[in-house]
């Protein structure tokens, strides 16, 4: 049967999103989380439907991409289908043909599963490879200790907390109330958790969401971040800790996270909250002509 690329209707994305968390598997390589369709969520259903790309025979999906913008595409592969040639030359010639309604003409970048065929085509097809990002990683299967702050759920009541927060976590953000309640309403928060940090004085000053993927698999923290107005007082571990303590209450057998590794204050962060760096990954980088 022939490879079908599909951009799937509202609808189907629980279909992609289920195959996702079938696909997590500890000691994968670092690749596409349903967290991560679930935090792109924040904008809306039908954004998010516009953003992913499957590939299927037979009526079986076999790969799913997430566009995390125009020139960025997240890509994954079935674990049983990460060899397949076939599969690996309808990726790329996919890639490389705007028509087909991946990636537009110029520059653009693609993050793939290490180790697979996709990797070398597209090196072969004349992509170069981009600044590192580091993956780290927490086993869950002890107890995680207390993180020494308060820490609180958030619900609908308390979103305007949440935004507020990532918005003084990063400097270009647009989090607003309507996103998170955007996000909280996709398929996939049904096992996520937003979680903010309170200091001495009440003050909000951290904040993480955490994604399952099932029961004895690995979860992902996305995204992290802490106050512009409160840095430097270790509130950075601490809801980095709350985190893999939530994950490991939904069942998840490691936490995730991957930062740029030029970003040393937030691998120091995570490195702090007990995670374990992984091999550095690259995104393929096709530059514009």
């Amino acid at each position: 049967m022939a490879i079908v690329l599909n951009v799937p209707g509202i609808d189907d994305l629980s279909e992609a999103v289920g195959v996702l968390r079938e696909w997590q598997y500890d000691g994968a390589p670092m690749q596409l989380h349903p967290g991560d369709v679930g935090w792109f969520w924040r904008f809306g259903a039908r954004a998010t439907a516009a953003a992913v790309r499957t590939w299927s025979r037979d009526g079986r999906i076999l790969a799913v991409g997430l566009l995390d913008g125009p020139e960025l595409l997240r890509l994954t592969i079935a674990p049983d289908a990460q060899q397949d040639e076939e599969l690996a030359q309808r990726l790329v010639g996919d890639l490389a043909e705007p028509e087909r309604g991946v990636l537009k003409e110029g520059k653009a970048y693609v993050e793939a599963p290490l180790g697979t065929p996709v990797q070398d085509l597209l090196f072969q097809d004349g992509w170069d490879t981009d600044e590192p990002w580091m993956p780290l990683r927490r086993d869950l299967t002890e107890p995680v200790e207390d993180p020494g702050v308060r820490i609180e759920v958030i619900g609908p009541e308390q979103a305007h907390v949440r935004a507020a927060v990532q918005r003084a976590s990063f400097d270009r953000s647009t989090f607003t109330d309507a996103h998170w309640h955007a996000m909280a309403a996709g398929p996939p928060y049904a096992d996520a958790r937003c979680l903010v940090a309170y200091d001495d004085r009440g003050d909000a000053v951290a904040a993480v969401t955490v994604w399952s993927a099932g029961p004895g698999k690995p979860g992902l923290i996305e995204p992290m971040g802490v106050h512009r107005d409160h840095r430097g007082q270790g509130h950075g571990r601490a809801i980095t800790v709350a985190a893999a303590a939530s994950l490991g209450e939904l069942g998840s057998s490691s936490a995730l996270v991957c930062t740029p590794s030029s970003n040393a204050a937030a691998v120091a962060t995570y490195k702090a909250a007990g995670f374990e760096p992984l091999p550095e990954i690259r995104d393929r980088r096709r530059d514009a002509v």
